[in-house]
């Protein structure tokens, strides 16, 4: 049973590293720029949505230090990231919004090739 678990574990983080394209750096710099008020900038560790931070806290971790919060995270941000990529831009969501969404969960659909 743990190795099932270890070759889930192993495919999930392959597949979230393939949705989340942006590397950790670009995502900070993104979630603090997107949270950036005209007269307040919030905190680094405050800056963007919650989803957001939770990536960029689980691109920071080893596997191995994954905690359960982090691997639900990683199959909602998979899901998210694939469903709204077969969906793409629409008059609901126009494109700049849904790149920018996409964005704060560390996709950016510009540099996809494939979902």
């Amino acid at each position: 049973m743990a190795d099932t678990e270890a070759l889930e574990l192993e495919a999930l983080w392959a597949e979230f590293h393939d949705v989340v394209n942006m590397t950790s750096q670009e995502l900070a710099a993104w979630l603090r720029t997107s949270s950036a008020g005209e007269e307040t900038e919030q905190p680094p560790e405050e800056a963007g949505p919650e989803q957001g931070r939770g990536v960029l806290a689980i691109l920071r971790k080893r596997q191995m230090d994954l905690t359960d919060a982090d691997v639900d995270l990683m199959y909602d941000i998979v899901d998210t990231v694939r469903n709204e990529r077969a969906a793409g831009p629409r008059a609901t969501v126009p494109e700049p919004d849904w790149r920018r969404r996409l964005m704060s969960l560390g996709h950016d659909p510009l540099r996809a090739e494939e979902v």
